[in-house]
């Protein structure tokens, strides 16, 4: 029997308009006339037997019965959508290893890092998202997590990666290279705060015992990746995991003017669920990582 179906084209004008709730956005999205769009809309109406939009003044507005199609509409198209990018890939996009990590260390250890892998292991294909502390394996597709903590999370096992190590780190136009600090006076020197991490200054003191004097203040940036940025422009003195700036370090673009990095009291961790999972995706991925953490860990600038 033949399918009780709208056309394609009708259904993507709907989609389209109930999502911005206009006609003229609709056009512009789909690249066709507004008077298209509302000819489409109004095949669609006549082939469903019910209005699926109302104006009040100038706007449109879906009705109820609009509403509810739209839901239904809109999944549908994304499950076609989704078949048709699997089908370019060759393969479905959740058979993809789904790895989650903090965003800057993502962007800054991670990704730099990732060509090796793919190298050693062109059939598997990588998805990476960003993470919070708290994951859940039963409710997410997230298969292993790179987590900063103290190895201790809720239904699952966590390898240590590296202790994070913590410095000071200043562009050569703040404070030129070569320049011997014994005291840190912050009413003296510009310094950065990371918004997300308040922490870190009364870390980076405490576990240096490094004599200083002043109150602690300075731009509050909101994550490492900003704060990095601003350090580099000269902006201020920066604490950082030793382990975002390698490049910036290796460039001279930042360097160490108190000396080396200091263990904070977290580590990173690659978790993963405590059923585990033997998909040889999962392992190979595991037992690369450690290997690049050892490396990276060996490597670490010392001053």
């Amino acid at each position: 029997m033949r399918r009780y179906l709208p056309s394609l084209s009708a259904l993507l004008a709907f989609e389209s308009a109930g999502r911005h709730a206009s006609f003229t956005k609709a056009a512009e999205d789909l690249s066709i006339t507004q008077s298209g769009v509302s000819r489409q809309i109004g095949n669609l109406e006549v082939f469903l037997g019910t209005r699926l939009f109302e104006r009040i003044g100038s706007r449109i507005v879906l009705t109820d019965a609009g509403s509810a199609y739209l839901q239904e509409v809109s999944k549908s198209l994304d499950h076609i959508e989704q078949a048709s990018i699997d089908t370019v890939r060759g393969r479905k996009l959740d058979e993809a290893l789904m790895v989650c990590a903090h965003p800057t260390l993502a962007t800054r250890w991670l990704a730099p890092r990732l060509q090796g892998f793919m190298t050693a292991h062109p059939g598997v294909m990588i998805e990476v998202t960003t993470a919070t502390q708290e994951i859940n394996f039963d409710t997410t597709r997230i298969d292993m997590a790179i987590l900063r903590g103290r190895g201790s999370w809720k239904d699952a096992v966590s390898y240590e990666l590296f202790p994070e190590e913590l410095a000071v780190v200043a562009a050569p136009k703040l404070l030129p290279r070569g320049v011997a600090l014994q005291h840190l006076d912050f009413d003296q020197i510009p310094t950065l705060q990371n918004a997300s991490r308040a922490d870190l200054w009364l870390t980076w003191l405490r576990r240096t015992g490094l004599p200083h004097s002043g109150a602690i203040r300075g731009p509050r940036l909101p994550h490492s990746e900003m704060l990095i940025s601003a350090a580099v422009s000269g902006l201020g003195l920066a604490v950082v995991p030793v382990q975002y700036v390698e490049a910036e370090l290796r460039r001279g673009d930042l360097w160490l003017p108190f000396g080396p990095p200091v263990a904070s009291e977290d580590s990173y961790w690659l978790v993963h669920s405590e059923r585990g999972s033997d998909r040889p995706a999962t392992m190979q991925f595991k037992s690369w990582l450690l290997r690049q953490a050892r490396k990276s860990h060996n490597r670490q600038p010392q001053g």
